[in-house]
């Protein structure tokens, strides 16, 4: 199978993908999943520390969301746009009671990248103005409005010209934001801990120091949680550590459970008002469908019920203790570990160390990945289902990564 799937690659997809795939040691079929765990098509078990990239919070097909979708799969699996919908209705109005109070009326697309540009959209329908203030290292997509305000030249470069009046400055630093927000700005857009930025984490009241700044002067600050919704960093949402009520707040990724592609954003009832008097000013064809809805309403019942935020805040400091004792093992190849909840982010001494971490795990069974916007950093970031003996289980292995990265000379 794994060449037939590799010259698939190299003559329907981009030869480039298989021939990175190879030299990374990343070329194998995945062909199952189960809990924490992936399979290739040879047998072979890997432990998942990556979550693809986040939407695996709940592991691989729970079985109470995997269910939840065939069920409605044998009734209704998409919708006409043409009657109400109650799977819709009821994912709705889940994610309006674990959200924040505050946030109301959501429109459901597909994806992080979707949801960040109907966000966008929205802000400016709302306050009638043009600029964003974004985050440099801040990652959001790369449809066009998504990737304006996402903060790596690499990816926005060759797609330039970008959309105009977007302001990007230092994440972390609320002083950059007060010199620049004025009665001209539709939002502030912002991650509440980077994770393709390299899994940076802000100074403890950072996010309300930005609500007092976009209340003052009438912009709307937009939460970007793809990435740390969802019980990611052991809060339902992490805007909640803070006690702060974004205007819009955006979700993707492990909002689907792991088994439908879904994303949404959700808003206040002021900002949502323009669109009371025109419904249909934006629109998606395949967004809020059936097998998502429900996929989404049975994992944010499952995150409840199951207690999976908790679950990763426990786990989570857990993991960053095992970790902060490699680092002061490998001083001179691990520079800082860091992070919140089960999105930890391990910072290694060069790109080229990165690259050879991932290659090292994925030989002994342990699926990381470097984070896009910063490849020093290998991400770890596994289901919230995870316990002490996976976690065990990782740091034996990372520790021997380590020791023959070692042993390489490095």
């Amino acid at each position: 199978m794994k060449n037939y799937v590799k010259e698939n690659y190299r003559s329907y997809i981009n030869p480039s993908v298989g021939r990175l795939l190879e030299f990374m040691g990343m070329d194998h079929v995945e062909v199952r999943g189960e809990g924490m765990y992936l399979y290739d098509s040879v047998g072979k078990e890997y432990i998942d520390c990556l979550g693809g990239y986040g939407t695996f919070a709940f592991g691989h097909r729970h079985p109470r969301i995997v269910n939840a979708v065939k069920r409605q799969l044998d009734e209704l699996p998409l919708s006409g746009k043409v009657f109400l919908s109650r799977a819709l209705s009821n994912a709705a109005r889940h994610l309006a009671m674990i959200t924040p109070q505050g946030l109301r009326y959501s429109f459901w697309c597909n994806s992080g990248t979707e949801a960040v540009e109907g966000a966008l959209k929205t802000a400016r329908l709302a306050t009638r103005r043009e600029r964003f203030v974004a985050m440099k290292g801040g990652f959001h997509g790369k449809t066009f409005g998504a990737l304006s305000v996402s903060g790596r030249d690499l990816y926005r470069i060759p797609f330039a010209p970008m959309l105009d009046e977007i302001i990007h400055i230092p994440f972390g630093d609320i002083d950059a934001l007060e010199s620049v927000l004025d009665e001209t700005v539709a939002g502030v857009i912002v991650e509440p801990i980077q994770g393709e930025g390299g899994v940076v984490v802000p100074p403890y009241g950072y996010l309300r120091e930005i609500r007092a700044l976009c209340d003052r002067c009438g912009a709307l600050m937009i939460a970007d949680e793809v990435q740390t919704g969802m019980g990611r960093t052991g809060r339902a949402f992490a805007v909640e550590r803070e006690d702060v009520v974004p205007d819009i707040l955006v979700l993707a990724k492990a909002l689907g459970g792991g088994v439908m592609p879904c994303g949404a954003f959700i808003a206040t009832e002021d900002v949502w008002r323009p669109y009371f008097d025109h419904p249909f000013l934006h629109t998606s064809t395949f967004g809020g469908n059936p097998l998502a809805c429900v996929a989404a309403d049975m994992a944010m019942t499952v995150l409840i019920e199951e207690g999976l935020a908790e679950n990763a805040a426990n786990m989570g400091e857990y993991l960053l203790k095992r970790l902060q004792g490699l680092m002061a093992e490998y001083p001179d190849l691990i520079r800082d570990v860091r992070g919140r909840g089960l999105l930890i982010g391990m910072e290694l001494s060069s790109e080229g160390h990165a690259g050879l971490m991932m290659s090292e795990l994925i030989k002994r069974g342990v699926i990381v990945a470097y984070t896009l916007n910063n490849p020093t950093i290998i991400r770890l970031e596994p289901p919230l289902i995870i316990q002490r003996k996976e976690v065990d289980m990782v740091i034996d292995r990372l520790g021997d990564a380590l020791l023959q990265m070692k042993k390489y000379g490095i």
